[in-house]
């Protein structure tokens, strides 16, 4: 199968060189990997043009920064990318993040579920950041004697990061069957949009599968910037995947509940009543979500 990578990238001259080598030295080797510049002011420009000098496969599409907007944003810079390229002509179609460091074997692996099961639309490895709990002082440190290229973790460096379910394909490394990213209609520009990729596809019959054994290293936690505003985005979040009141009102007391803070709560049920804008999903793929969001409650609720 032929792979189609796309790398929204903005200021990413600390990480995008270890992304970039890791895909460079995969096993599977049939790929084009476009990387989107969004308006970078530091080397990141450079860096990216130089591996597009010394291997072909590697191209730069260069924009103007774009209007910064949690999650549309990486959506809007992605579609920038695929927009550049004949994307109809490959079979898989993956979203990469720019600090994102690939064992060898990784596409290798994805080709082989997509190769062994038509049936599945998503899949991806898991992924993990650097053991802080564990080791608090190489936290936003980077060791320069660090073989980016080991994956034994020995000393468990390296931990799932565990913002969801093993089960789930997280936003910083999703790969798509062609037919699948077609039958979803593409990528959502919303905040949600990687939660709102998965029940698209499954609405469409389609499997998401995550490889346990596989897994990735993230050189930055995710949405650090944002985790004063979590709970206002998470009501932002429920508006844009299509959940009734009701629903919103299950899923933030869940969340609440998780973090011990009945102010979250009230914080998130008050960002979902204050959405306005028309939701960016037709009536019958709300229908199906908040149907699949009921059969999950119960089925949680009877265990």
């Amino acid at each position: 199968m032929k792979f189609l990578i796309i790398i929204p990238s903005h200021n990413e001259e600390s990480n995008i060189s270890f992304c970039l080598e890791s895909l460079k030295n995969q096993s599977f080797q049939d790929f084009i990997c476009v990387i989107v510049n969004d308006g970078s002011t530091d080397r990141t420009s450079e860096i990216i043009n130089d591996f597009k000098f010394h291997d072909s496969r590697f191209k730069i599409w260069d924009l103007e920064k774009s209007e910064h907007s949690p999650g549309a944003k990486v959506v809007r810079t992605f579609n920038s990318g695929l927009e550049s390229v004949d994307w109809k002509d490959f079979d898989v179609i993956c979203k990469y993040d720019a600090d994102i460091v690939f064992p060898q074997n990784y596409l290798e692996k994805i080709n082989q579920v997509f190769e062994t099961n038509p049936k599945a639309g998503i899949v991806s490895g898991l992924v993990y950041i650097k053991n802080y709990k564990q080791n608090p002082e190489i936290k936003n440190l980077r060791n320069p004697n660090e073989d980016w290229k080991d994956f034994i973790n020995k000393n468990q460096d390296w931990v799932f990061e565990n913002l969801s379910s093993k089960n789930h394909v997280r936003g910083p490394i999703k790969a798509y069957r062609k037919e699948c990213f077609e039958d979803m209609n593409g990528l959502r520009e919303v905040l949600g949009w990687d939660n709102l990729d998965i029940l698209l596809a499954k609405k469409s019959k389609w499997e998401v599968v995550t490889i346990k054994e596989l897994w990735v290293k993230h050189l930055r936690p995710t949405a650090y910037k944002y985790k004063s505003q979590k709970a206002e985005k998470l009501g932002q979040y429920f508006y844009n995947i299509g959940l009734s009141l009701p629903l919103a009102m299950i899923s933030s007391a869940k969340s609440s509940f998780k973090n011990r803070s009945a102010k979250e709560f009230f914080i998130t049920i008050n960002s979902f009543l204050k959405q306005k804008e028309q939701r960016n999903l037709s009536k019958e793929e709300i229908k199906f979500i908040r149907n699949l969001r009921w059969k999950d409650f119960f089925r949680n609720f009877k265990r």
